[in-house]
């Protein structure tokens, strides 16, 4: 036998030499190959249930921790099955590497009827990556894989996907293994000194500034507070943003852009400075209406494309946001403590304004949103699904650090994602990680619960049970459309977490969430917290 080493164990190589530490896979016949290379590589394999639930995981994982989520799928129905995830983390402009299996080279494009054969696998999934490459030779991958995470640290992020056909796998590669190392990664790219004096002129003349941060300046946070403090100005965030900006600062307004006290102090305002944020509709929870920006626009974003989306700027950046709001605060000069102390009572009152607009329903949940903000940890992660109350938390629930809010209620919205999200989301790092799914959302991906179980993870797992489809059902009812296909039976999920072998109980008061949180996180295996809805009951019976 050559003691060359194959494809795979290069593979395997690259991915620890980019700081890889998990992946997220299901093994397949067409991958055996492929995890031939996996012992002795320090990579630790993570084994969902669906490979939904993989990419999934590799999302969660991603935000959470800033680094990326790294996929193993086999050909053919491993990538559809983890199409919807990728397509979410597209949306929401996530680092992900999907590494697929492809047939035999000498297959592709025949027609034979091989297993899990697609006449042409790149399509399906052409439309949610931002990078695509079929190797079709072993000698390609260093390049490609150096092309690979190019993309994914020094541009705006998304899904790549590399297919490998299977006889690659094991074909030999030149030299030793430890010949291969990563590239090193450029340098974010940094905004031009006139665009960042040219921003600084406009925002230190401001007198009614106003900032606005999205999901592309997570890591921005400290030099945007340090501005606002500077130049006196209010912070509202995107619903990707939340926490990048500690929401205890006086001058933060919260992830309340949907509201219409908000949008008037926007528009009026009369300079805007907007970075890392498409302004799209899901920035604001789903308030279709564009800004009107009566004032100078000032955007920054690492892709030139999105400077132009949903509102024309005065001043376009295209560069990294953390690097540009660094510059732009060392160009600012410090305002006087009056104007500060006028921002701050100013953003004290919208809040307060803000919850006058709540829509129905909102008032019987805002205990459940006070209880869960006293249950979760200060620097924890609250990781949701598309469910009632989790619409409530994305505006009414402060949070105080970056990477605590990861959502699937921005962009894509699937449901099913915050259990499998979480997982990654935990076994990213050693923060608390408690998640918020809806009890027809948790059926989409239930048996990513033995995933928990079998790492050991203290994981709170909140089930919001209203007995359906409750957001579509009071959309339908708003509507005067008649109910149909949203009340659902429901099962004894307590039942289901103890046959997994997770804990499990079921509370229907607000004051019994922090203890049971509590006792969830001291636990060495996840916990099922079955939540009464308040509402459920009557709307089963109308």
């Amino acid at each position: 036998m050559s003691s060359a080493p194959t494809c795979a164990q290069v593979l395997m190589r690259l991915l620890r030499d980019y700081q890889v530490e998990k992946v997220f896979g299901i093994p397949g016949v067409h991958t055996i190959e492929l995890y031939r290379g996996l012992p002795g590589s320090d990579l630790m394999h993570i084994t969902p249930r669906h490979e939904q639930g993989a990419a999934f995981m590799a999302d969660g994982y991603a935000r959470a921790s800033g680094k990326i989520g790294v996929c193993f799928l086999i050909t053919g129905p491993g990538l559809t099955n983890a199409a919807t995830a990728m397509a979410q983390a597209y949306s929401d402009s996530i680092p992900m590497l999907v590494i697929s299996a492809i047939n035999r080279r000498e297959d592709l494009g025949m027609g034979r009827g091989r297993l899990h054969e697609l006449p042409q696998q790149s399509d399906a999934s052409r439309g949610f990556c931002i990078w695509q490459h079929t190797l079709s030779q072993a000698e390609q991958l260093p390049e490609v894989m150096a092309r690979a995470f190019q993309l994914l640290q020094s541009s705006r992020p998304g899904p790549v996907h590399i297919e490998i056909p299977i006889d690659l796998f094991p074909a030999p590669m030149p030299g030793q293994l430890e010949d291969y190392k990563a590239a090193p990664a450029a340098m974010a790219p940094a905004a031009n000194s006139a665009a960042i004096a040219t921003a600084a002129e406009w925002l230190q003349s401001a007198q009614r500034p106003v900032i606005l941060l999205g999901g592309g300046a997570q890591s921005a946070g400290e030099a945007a507070t340090q501005i606002a403090e500077k130049i006196a100005a209010p912070v509202f965030l995107s619903l990707a943003a939340k926490g990048v900006v500690d929401e205890r600062h006086p001058l933060c307004g919260g992830a309340n852009l949907s509201f219409d006290c908000v949008r008037n102090r926007v528009e009026n305002a009369d300079v805007v400075l907007a970075a890392g944020t498409e302004l799209s509709e899901t920035d604001r929870n789903l308030v279709r209406d564009d800004y009107a920006f009566s004032g100078k626009l000032i955007r920054i974003d690492i892709d030139a494309a999105q400077l132009v989306c949903n509102a024309q700027p005065d001043l376009a950046i295209c560069a990294d946001a953390k690097e540009s709001l660094q510059q732009l605060e060392a160009a600012l000069i410090q305002r006087d403590a009056t104007a500060g102390e006028h921002s701050e009572k100013e953003v004290s009152q919208l809040l307060k304004d803000c919850r006058k607009e709540w829509w129905d329903g909102s008032e019987q949940r805002f205990p459940w949103v006070e209880a869960l903000r006293e249950a979760l940890p200060e620097n924890g992660i609250l990781v949701t699904d598309s469910t009632q109350l989790a619409y409530n938390t994305n505006h009414a629930l402060p949070l105080y650090h970056p990477r605590s809010h990861v959502t699937c209620t921005t962009g894509y919205g699937t449901l099913g994602f915050a259990l499998p999200a979480a997982v990654g989301a935990k076994l990213s790092s050693e923060r608390d990680v408690i998640a918020l799914i809806g009890d027809g959302g948790l059926m989409f991906t239930l048996g990513e619960l033995a995933v928990a179980v079998e790492q050991r993870l203290p994981l709170p797992i909140l089930v919001w049970n209203n007995a359906g489809y409750g957001e579509i059902r009071d959309f339908m009812d708003a509507a005067e459309v008649p109910q149909e296909g949203v009340n659902l039976r429901t099962p004894d999920f307590v039942a289901l977490a103890k046959a997994f072998g997770a804990e499990g109980c079921r509370i229907d008061q607000p004051g019994q969430l922090a203890q049971a949180v509590a006792d969830a996180l001291g636990r060495q295996t996840p916990t099922l917290i079955e939540i009464s809805a308040p509402s459920g009951a009557e709307q089963m019976e109308a």
